[in-house]
């Protein structure tokens, strides 16, 4: 490629849920922009970033996880994902590194190979398990389809991550710089606060909790002396919750809000004041209004 020749595209990160993709786009950009956390159905909107270097750039389309949908949130999140496969230059295909492959998966490949577009396998978790599960693993996604290339990967541990933007940008075609070579992310830094909120809560609360609350940025300030004053809201479906949620004398709500104000102040690279409230919107994730209050479109609605 000749020097002044730059490559740039899209790239959709697809995968089932809790298989790493964050962990991997984040790992990518060199930046926590993707909130990350041990349980399924963490991401739930598509998530724009930006990687550029001398070669060109890369303009990442994390998704939410393919599941089984059980709720109007649930559609959308599914919908969020098969959307950006149109829009992609590559598909960066994320698995486990299990030589299983479920029904998923299988629907997955076959959705990949209907839409001919050129497809990376990236097989994550290979710290987890032995040498030979991964080469059987791969062994077995070889099966299903042809990829330009298959790469074994951990992303938690950043293990060939470098590889995986290589192979990228082998595939995208020669194109203009699509942002500012600065930009990280189209996210507003309010959504980003709010996610930051919601991932905390994911890894505090108690199990049946985080699937059923989403998280608002009411007011973002910042004072002369460089203070950012920033209320958010959490939303939960019980009144039960709520009170899980808030804990004995508020002490719940401040361990959440603490950490939060933690991400929030290395972001923001100023102090934070960060107030915490917590609201009970009964159903809220099969309402299609308050999901697009909540920033998710339902699916067959208007954004």
């Amino acid at each position: 490629m000749r020097n002044d020749v730059k490559k740039s595209g899209y790239v959709s990160i697809i995968g089932r849920s809790n298989v790493g993709k964050s962990t991997l786009m984040n790992h990518l950009i060199g930046q926590k922009i993707a909130i990350t956390a041990n349980k399924p159905q963490t991401t739930r909107n598509r998530i724009q970033t930006v990687y550029t270097d001398v070669r060109g750039q890369i303009v990442y389309l994390d998704t939410p996880g393919l599941h089984k949908a059980k709720n109007r949130l649930g559609e959308f999140m599914v919908e969020e994902a098969l959307h950006t496969i149109p829009d992609a230059d590559v598909v960066l295909w994320i698995v486990e590194a299990d030589p299983f492959i479920g029904r998923f998966d299988l629907e997955i490949g076959e959705r990949l190979k209907q839409s001919g577009k050129p497809v990376i396998l990236v097989v994550n978790k290979t710290d987890l398990v032995e040498k030979q599960t991964v080469k059987d693993a791969v062994k077995a996604y070889e099966a299903l389809m042809t990829y330009r290339k298959i790469i074994a990967v951990s992303a938690l541990r950043s293990v060939n991550t470098g590889k995986v933007t290589d192979a990228i940008f082998e595939c995208l075609p020669e194109g203009p710089m699509y942002f500012d070579e600065d930009t990280v992310t189209d996210q507003p830094m309010r959504q980003i606060v709010a996610e930051m909120v919601r991932e905390k809560a994911l890894r505090i609360l108690e199990e049946e909790i985080p699937h059923g609350i989403a998280v608002t940025t009411d007011s973002m300030k910042q004072r002369k002396n460089g203070l950012w004053d920033i209320e958010a809201t959490i939303v939960c479906e019980k009144e039960s919750h709520k009170g899980i949620i808030i804990g004995k004398g508020g002490a719940m709500l401040k361990r959440i809000g603490a950490q939060a104000r933690m991400d929030a102040e290395k972001m923001l690279e100023d102090r934070v004041n960060l107030k915490l409230y917590v609201k009970v919107r009964e159903n809220w994730r099969d309402s299609d209004i308050l999901l697009k209050n909540y920033g998710y479109t339902a699916p067959g609605k208007d954004a």
